[in-house]
């Protein structure tokens, strides 16, 4: 019964908000694209250093000296949470839904520059390194962090027209429990991300790396 609730509220929430999540999808997906473009748009010399890097970490992985699991979990953790925690603020000021929108442009420009470097500058082998370090924890961060930005974009819009439009709508404390709510549900889904970032990723990368050695 409270499971057919859940999915009733999500399926109406989705409807409700349609239009806003094709919005920022297609906002993330040109974040993403231009991301691959400016990998394009770097001069040799910088493509040069930024490989050499990665090299560097790459043979760090395969010869077992990469960070610690634990620790790469609370950075990657703390680095999402952070970014979630940053749009829920957002989401609460009356002028956060522009910089809302900026910060999901970054965070796809960031997917599409690591994807498109990797693939740039090593082929079909950069597309296997990015598929089993990039992908795998973001199947979760990319949909939470899309998510998070239309509650938060359609939250900043509420509170926009309860401060200019003086409409009689409902209390705020109810609305604003709500709010923190998926804040903490958006962080223990980012638990799980960060969980497979420390804990899987890392060990998918050690064998893709040791097959094209």
């Amino acid at each position: 019964m409270k499971k057919r609730l859940y999915q009733n509220i999500a399926a109406n929430h989705f409807r409700e908000y349609s239009s806003v999540y094709i919005f920022v999808i297609v906002l993330f997906l040109m974040g993403v694209i231009f991301g691959a473009v400016v990998v394009n748009s770097l001069s040799f010399s910088q493509k040069e250093d930024l490989f050499y890097y990665l090299s560097q970490f790459f043979g760090q992985l395969s010869d077992g000296k990469e960070v610690s699991a634990n620790d790469l979990f609370v950075q990657s953790l703390l680095h999402n949470s952070k970014f979630i925690g940053l749009m829920w603020l957002l989401g609460i000021s009356i002028i956060g839904l522009p910089i809302i929108l900026i910060l999901l442009f970054i965070k796809g420009m960031v997917v599409g520059f690591t994807v498109g470097f990797l693939v740039n500058q090593m082929g079909w082998d950069g597309f296997l390194l990015s598929f089993v370090s990039v992908l795998p924890q973001n199947f979760i961060i990319i949909p939470i962090f899309i998510i998070m930005a239309v509650i938060s974009i359609t939250f900043s819009l509420q509170m926009v027209r309860r401060q200019f439009m003086k409409k009689i709508s409902h209390p705020i404390l109810p609305l604003l429990s709500r709010y923190l709510v998926t804040l903490v549900v958006a962080v223990v889904f980012l638990t799980a991300a960060a969980a497979i970032e420390a804990y899987l990723s890392p060990s998918l990368m050690k064998s893709v790396i040791g097959a094209l050695h």
